[in-house]
């Protein structure tokens, strides 16, 4: 589907809201290529995305009277998926804390790296993270949570966000450094 414009999008609400299922498909499939980019950075593989995609669609549907029309909804859309994806990751007891903060190091983000590399490059390195440094670091540089933030959500200290941050950052620059050596040869 093309790019919404607000008075479009606002039909498509409204019609979701009486629980029409040709507007709930417009706005599956007007929302899904949004929706998926979100999912696919908490977990592994298209199929676990795909499943909090449709979960949280769901949620969507049938908490869409609580949806506050004078703000744009893409943010409370990607508000839902990240908590879906969050919900998702503790049901299955996925995530388990990897390192405490006394144990990490601060280290110099080096924005020259990330301009030699594509987005999808990046992405999938982004996913070999494990789980608890891939999700800390999908929340707080991503999406925008704070520290305190995650640490709630994702039942851990906030110094184990922060650590759990360093130690993906530090991981995203190894394997940048690699790919991009490799890429040299």
């Amino acid at each position: 589907m093309a790019r919404l414009d607000t008075a479009k999008l606002n039909t498509i609400l409204q019609g979701c809201r009486k629980r029409k299922r040709a507007d709930q498909h417009a706005l599956y499939k007007a929302f899904y290529p949004y929706g998926m980019s979100v999912a696919i950075r908490y977990v592994e593989n298209q199929n676990e995305a795909t499943s909090i995609l449709n979960d949280a669609f769901m949620k969507v549907y049938k908490n869409i009277d609580r949806y506050d029309a004078n703000q744009p909804f893409k943010p409370w859309f990607r508000r839902i998926l990240v908590n879906t994806a969050l919900n998702q990751i503790k049901k299955n007891h996925k995530y388990r804390v990897e390192i405490d903060m006394d144990n990490a190091k601060e280290i110099a983000d080096r924005e020259e790296i990330l301009s030699r590399i594509s987005y999808q490059e990046l992405i999938g390195l982004v996913q070999s993270l494990s789980l608890a440094y891939r999700t800390v670091f999908n929340m707080y540089v991503i999406d925008g949570y704070k520290h305190q933030e995650i640490a709630e959500k994702l039942w851990i200290t906030e110094s184990t966000s922060k650590s759990n941050l360093v130690r993906a950052r530090e991981k995203l620059r190894k394997l940048l450094t690699d790919k991009l050596a490799l890429k040299h040869v």
